[in-house]
């Protein structure tokens, strides 16, 4: 029997779930941000926005957890930029700051911030690694209101820039607070507390978030209002999941099965290296598929331009590692394909928070072979439930073998001929991506054959 009936038979007095805003001026958000809040599309708040703004405007430090595509940056932006807006009168240079784990994820949210103040005057200046360092002091010399960076280059530039501090701030905001508190910014995370005021207001956003006390405390949150728009680790309800138990031997060609099955969808598949990214772009570029790369090793350009285009529709498959798993939001991508597991299993709802964003559809499917099973089985125990299993006809997938086997040895001899140049250039620096997917545009696709 549930709890609440339990309660009920108990005899016990049952309050009424309490009624969440339907609108931005209802949650208290003024005219102004309201319009810019309709020029966007949003109509209404998200269920994170409805539950973490009253608490923000109250003056509170907040801990939110939400299902990633649900609206965080709204939910930490309006409130700041409601209260920039209320002492206009003052000037007020360098107002908040910004921290996320990702590059593509800080030019994300400066996008948002300068969407939603477009029509007030907001400075916003972006601060990450793979940039040239000099057009971003120029931007810091125009006293930004907002300043969003990782913390590397953050870091860097309150070290060496000249007159730069954020020792004014008002506002701390960690998106992907989860990723932040991990290990590997550790260091610079704690130099950048050292840095700025303790008096100010704090914000942790995040999909996923794990009870590290100490590294809360590192964040010297003060009594904050802790806002779960979500069970702890979960998936939106509009996502459809499914896996294929393959042989590792064959996975690509059930890879080449699933895409062929989906031939005119936005489609993002997560690999585990930066090598494979490059590697299956080529393979699918060769099969005649408009495939992309992006890792972390590439440049920032690079990685960019890759992103525009995938976002532009000029390619349909964008091929990625775990560095663009954390918030981005990429309009229309109707599937997301796990070609590598992930070891860690938050992972996994990153990874798929990419499709069936803002009450969208999407699909996510698994590509789980034998080694690769525990690792599935403990993202099944995290979600809280069984994912079904894909059935196939197997030869279908050996149809595939001999294409496939072609395509992946000219792509490894196209990169063992590439690597010459890498003392030069950096893995997926090379000007053949662009050849090579303007050559997929002219190329046939591979189909299989029609047997019917």
């Amino acid at each position: 029997m549930a709890k609440e009936d339990l309660a009920v038979e108990a005899g016990e007095k049952q309050e009424p779930a309490r009624r969440l805003a339907s609108t931005f001026a209802e949650l208290g958000i003024c005219k102004e941000l309201v319009e810019a809040c309709d020029l966007m599309g949003w109509k209404e708040p998200t269920r994170i926005q409805a539950e973490a703004i009253p608490h923000a405007l109250q003056g509170k430090d907040l801990i939110a957890l939400a299902q990633t595509g649900s609206g965080k940056t709204g939910a930490f932006a309006l409130p700041i930029l409601q209260e920039l807006l209320e002492n206009r009168d003052v000037q007020h240079s360098f107002f908040a700051c910004v921290l996320s784990p990702t590059r593509e994820l800080a030019i994300q949210i400066a996008e948002q911030f300068e969407a939603l103040g477009a029509a007030i005057g907001l400075r916003c200046s972006v601060l990450v690694g793979g940039v040239d360092r000099m057009q971003q002091v120029l931007s810091i010399g125009k006293r930004p209101h907002i300043v969003v960076g990782t913390p590397g280059r953050l870091l860097d530039h309150l070290t060496d820039t000249k007159g730069f501090s954020l020792r004014k701030i008002k506002y701390l905001v960690l998106d992907e607070a989860d990723k932040l508190l991990n290990v590997e910014f550790e260091k610079a995370l704690d130099d950048i507390l050292k840095e700025i005021p303790k008096d100010r207001r704090t914000f942790l956003f995040s999909a996923t978030m794990t009870k590290k006390v100490n590294k809360l405390q590192r964040a010297c949150l003060r009594n904050p209002a802790k806002v779960e728009a979500s069970s702890k680790y979960s998936t939106v309800d509009s996502l459809k999941q499914e896996f294929y138990f393959v042989p590792a031997d064959y996975k690509d060609c059930y890879l080449l099965h699933v895409l062929n099955e989906r031939r005119e969808s936005m489609i993002m598949i997560f690999v585990r290296t930066c090598e494979s990214t490059r590697l299956l772009a080529l393979m699918l570029r060769n099969l005649g598929l408009k495939a992309m790369s992006i890792s972390g090793q590439m440049s920032q350009d690079k990685r960019l331009g890759a992103l525009n285009r995938f976002k532009a529709k000029d390619c349909n498959i964008l091929i990625c590692t775990d560095v663009a798993s954390r918030g981005l939001d990429i309009q229309g991508v109707d599937m997301v394909i796990n070609y590598d597991i992930p070891m860690n299993s938050k992972d996994y709802v990153h990874r798929v928070g990419r499709t069936a964003r803002a009450g969208r559809s999407g699909y996510a499917v698994s590509l789980v072979n034998q080694y690769e099973a525990q690792w599935f089985v403990l993202i099944e125990q995290l979600l809280g439930k069984k994912i079904d299993q894909c059935k196939v006809d197997p030869d279908e997938i050996m149809i595939l073998k001999e294409p496939i086997s072609d395509a992946k040895r000219i792509a490894l001899t196209k990169m063992k001929d590439s690597g010459g140049h890498k003392k030069r250039r950096k893995l997926g620096d090379d000007d053949d991506e662009v050849e090579d997917h303007a050559h997929s545009k002219r190329s046939k696709p591979f189909k299989k054959s029609n047997r019917r």
